[in-house]
């Protein structure tokens, strides 16, 4: 039996809120490498739709290592896990690939004899889209992660689960973390007008909280409104840059900004909270929004677990 497995025997799954902001999603994959991974795991997969935060996950679980679907269009040629005999005595531990990116210029088995061969030379492989190698592999990742309005963490073993099983799961849940992004930009664009900005992000399941050290001055029924007023308007959502997005032609810092809906039309349900929550320990004050969620909801039920 292998340490991994004697360590981790008992592990069925865990799951984190999936983090907006890409700081926080980069300290949930050190987590991540800290809690769940081995020393002597090989393969590790990684599933979830474009955009959701899978590369910065990656780059918070393996600091320093080189992505080969680099975001800034610098991407790395030849692929270096289809070269691993030519390296020699410099040749690196741990390889990456995005399956999805690669399959437009490499056959999918080749990719996967790259794989196969690299695990086999003791070498470490993080994939990125595994569902859609995993038929040609014939076996499962040692890590497997799903990253949707939820970051599920498994260790697969001969009764599951199938990566294609985890990857529709994901894929129909990160709608939700997408228009929960929007709103909370949203609310963030019409606190920056009341002169609010300096407070701290936090998730929930289907929303968002705003943190605050001292009570804000700032009626919740007014905001709400002020919000849905944006989201009527259909403004269209755009990237502009790493720290960046557009609501409608106005520049808007965030730290996420590839995690949105197109419009704010796309948001659904969209509500405030109508009271300031206290923490108990800290005393400091929380803001709650919610999309798509009952309006009779319990604020102590929203993070249940969906069995």
């Amino acid at each position: 039996m292998s340490y991994s497995s004697r360590m981790q025997k008992n592990h069925l799954f865990s799951v984190y809120l999936a983090a907006r902001g890409n700081p926080r999603m980069a300290d949930i994959g050190m987590q991540i490498a800290q809690q769940y991974m081995s020393p002597f795991d090989l393969l590790i997969g990684v599933v979830g739709d474009a955009g959701s935060g899978k590369s910065v996950l990656i780059r918070g679980m393996f600091p320093g290592l080189e992505l080969t679907n680099d975001d800034e269009g610098v991407n790395v040629r030849p692929l270096p896990l289809l070269n691993t005999d030519d390296q020699g005595f410099f040749q690196a531990h741990t390889y990456h690939v995005d399956i999805r990116f690669e399959q437009g210029f490499t056959q999918l088995h080749e990719l996967a004899d790259g794989i196969l061969e690299a695990i086999a030379n003791g070498k470490r492989v993080v994939v990125e889209h595994f569902e859609l190698i995993y038929p040609l592999l014939g076996r499962n990742a040692h890590l497997l992660i799903g990253v949707g309005e939820e970051i599920i963490i498994t260790r697969p073993s001969l009764f599951g689960p199938d990566p294609r099983e985890i990857s529709t799961i994901v894929h129909k849940s990160v709608v939700y973390r997408r228009m929960a992004h929007t709103a909370e930009d949203l609310c963030e664009f019409c606190l920056k007008d009341r002169g609010l900005l300096a407070y701290e992000h936090s998730d929930v399941r289907r929303g968002f909280i705003l943190i605050f050290n001292e009570k804000p001055k700032v009626d919740l029924n007014e905001l709400e409104h002020e919000v849905k007023e944006l989201i009527k308007k259909n403004l269209p959502i755009s990237y502009l840059d790493r720290t960046h997005i557009l609501i409608g032609d106005q520049r808007h810092y965030c730290t996420g900004p590839r995690m949105h809906i197109k419009s704010t039309g796309e948001v659904k349900n969209f509500s405030l909270h109508k009271e300031f929550l206290k923490e108990d320990i800290s005393g400091r004050y929380m803001v709650v929004g919610l999309v798509d969620t009952s309006p009779n909801y319990d604020i102590n039920e929203l993070n249940q677990i969906l069995l």
